[in-house]
């Protein structure tokens, strides 16, 4: 069917707001021009008229019985009867509709509508009438929209010039380039936003995505600190969980990133092209973390009879909490996992989950993981792994922290058990 011209959109419109003026019109006017007076007026008038009838009776009732005569019943009657016409005469003048409420029934009657059409013209927007009914007539939906979002991106941009201390306009702003994949504008945004709102999860996990994008796409360093900071901060925060699993799944840790895929599938709408997307993922992060091998080791037929590194070892496992510790989880702790080897030292080998993930987590340890590129998971055949369930946040512990210890764990070692057992004094 086709679209409405814009004559005829703008009438229809005006014809719909004629219509509501006139039902509120319908409530607010009977109420105050009816005779409200009328019943009250008639029911005094019912009373009297009762009172005086059972006067005549005793009146009646006297002369039979002796007590008025004649002449002395006649004149109460004539003095009854006067009474009853006057006290009518003044009940009628009493509840006679007042005027003020009449009058105030036609001024609502004409200020009613044209308060409403003014408020309108003056708060409203009446051009975009037209402009809405030109564009359902143009019927290219494309160009319409993609106008839409410019103009959206000036009228905000203009808000940005006239105050720069706005944290949200450059929120909006920045994500707003991003939805049209102007990703330089996006990050300067962006810039502008984190340094004015640092604290908000969207924008962390935001900024990180347009940093990410401007580098080739790589998340490793500042960006994945945001992400992670941001679900720290948010555990449920789409964006941050999306960015999490993509990250695990380039620095190869495959269980971590099929943690993350999990998660968000769990919010997303399960029939969404999207959720497909996330499940999709899901599977092949779980599918590579069982094989113990990356994307790169599975190679083709034509080349199986070629020499290949060996996948480097992982160690995987699941992390859990003793029974008794299970009520001391708070909703913002942090999971942190360590690899280190027998003679301490820095990690070679570290996750970082939000508790609010649950547990048990299954978990893989890699090189991916490593502090640093000299230091790493694969130069050792055995490792001590320590868990920690942090209630500030700080990857170094305090006291109060759930803590659980493993020594002497083999490097390629799989079905671990790791248990949170113990309160760090």
């Amino acid at each position: 069917m086709n679209a409405l011209n814009p004559f005829w959109s703008v009438t229809l419109f005006w014809i719909a707001a004629a219509v509501c003026v006139l039902l509120a019109l319908a409530f607010v006017l009977p109420p105050l021009l009816r005779r409200r007076e009328a019943a009250a007026k008639a029911a005094r008038r019912d009373i009297n008229i009762a009172v005086y009838r059972d006067q005549m009776r005793e009146m009646e009732a006297d002369r039979a019985n002796g007590l008025l005569s004649e002449e002395q019943f006649q004149t109460a009657k004539l003095e009854l009867e006067a009474r009853l016409a006057e006290d009518a005469l003044a009940q009628a003048d009493k509840t006679m509709t007042p005027v003020a409420s009449r009058r105030l029934g036609f001024g609502l009657a004409g200020l009613l509508p044209v308060a409403a059409f003014g408020l309108y013209f003056v708060l409203g927007n009446p051009t975009s009438l037209t402009a809405i009914a030109e564009a359902q007539a143009s019927g290219d939906q494309q160009v319409q929209g993609g106008h839409d979002i410019m103009k959206l991106i000036q009228q905000v941009e203009e808000k940005t010039k006239a105050n720069p201390e706005d944290g949200e306009a450059w929120t909006i702003l920045a994500k707003t380039y991003a939805a049209v994949g102007h990703w330089p504008e996006a990050l300067h945004a962006y810039e502008k936003a984190i340094k004015l709102r640092p604290d908000v999860p969207s924008v962390m996990t935001g900024y990180a995505e347009a940093l990410a994008i401007t580098n080739n796409r790589v998340l490793a360093g500042k960006p994945i600190e945001l992400v992670l900071k941001a679900l720290e901060k948010d555990p449920q925060d789409l964006k941050g969980l999306e960015l999490a699993g993509i990250a695990s799944f380039q620095e190869k840790g495959f269980a971590k990133a099929a943690f993350y895929f999990k998660h968000l599938y769990k919010q997303l709408p399960p029939e969404s092209p999207y959720a497909q997307d996330i499940l999709e993922a899901q599977k092949e992060a779980e599918r590579l973390s069982k094989q113990g091998m990356t994307r790169m080791d599975n190679l083709s037929d034509a080349d199986a009879g070629k020499d290949k590194a060996p996948p480097a070892p992982t160690i995987q496992g699941k992390l859990d909490i003793a029974p008794a510790l299970k009520a001391k989880i708070g909703a913002n702790d942090t999971i942190f996992l360590f690899a280190r080897s027998a003679e301490g030292g820095a990690p070679v080998a570290a996750l970082r989950a939000p508790a609010s993930a649950g547990l048990p987590l299954e978990f893989e340890l890699n090189d991916g993981m490593a502090m640093s590129h000299e230091n790493r998971l694969s130069k050792y055949k055995e490792v001590t792994l320590v868990a920690r369930l942090s209630k500030t946040g700080d990857p170094k512990g305090a006291a109060g922290d759930l803590e659980g210890e493993m020594k002497a764990v083999k490097v390629g070692a799989k079905d671990v058990r790791l248990v949170i057992d113990k309160v760090k004094p």
